[in-house]
C-alpha cells in the first residue's frame, strides 16, 4: 500500500473550513489532479457517493467514492475504487488556539492485480502530489 499525508494550518476558522471540505465536490478547486467531482447520491453524510475524474501520472482515471465516516467539524472519510486501485481518503480537522484550522489529508492507494506492478513508482509521484495538494488546499482555504 502506498500513501501520502500532509498537514496544513490556516487562519480560516473551522466553522468555514469544515462545510467547504465536507463537500467533496470542492476537490475541483483544491486538488490539482482533479478534473471533476460530482455527487451522485446522498446529502453529504455517510453513504453519499461521488464520481471523480483525475489526471495522475499522465493518465486520466475515474473513481467512485463513498463517504464511510463523517464526524461534524472533525473527520470526513471516503473509500473508493479506480479500476484496480482501492482508495481510502481521510480528512481530519482541528481548531487551533488562534482560531484557525489544522487540516490533515491522508490518502491511501491499494493496487491489485496488474496495477501492483506500478506500485514501486508511486512513492516519488505521491510525494510531489502531496506537496502540490497541500499548497493548493492551503491557498484555497485561506481565501474562504
Amino acid at each position: 500500500m502506498a500513501s501520502v499525508e500532509r498537514t496544513i494550518t490556516v487562519s480560516t476558522p473551522l466553522s468555514r473550513v469544515w462545510p467547504y471540505l465536507a463537500d467533496f465536490t470542492t476537490t475541483e478547486e483544491w486538488d490539482p489532479p482533479t478534473v471533476s467531482t460530482t455527487r451522485t447520491s446522498g446529502d453529504g453524510g455517510v453513504g453519499t457517493t461521488y464520481h471523480n475524474v483525475s489526471s495522475f501520472l499522465g493518465k486520466e482515471t475515474e473513481a467512485d467514492y463513498t463517504v464511510v465516516r463523517r464526524e461534524e467539524e472533525s473527520v470526513l472519510e471516503l473509500e473508493g475504487e479506480a479500476g484496480s486501485v482501492g482508495l481510502h481518503d481521510t480528512i481530519t480537522l482541528t481548531g487551533t488556539p488562534e482560531g484557525g484550522t489544522e487540516v490533515t489529508y491522508h490518502a491511501e492507494f491499494h493496487p491489485s492485480g496488474a496495477a501492483k506492478l506500478a506500485e514501486p513508482l508511486l512513492p516519488p509521484a505521491l510525494k510531489v502530489l502531496g506537496d502540490k495538494v497541500a499548497a493548493s488546499m492551503a491557498e484555497r482555504l485561506e481565501q474562504l
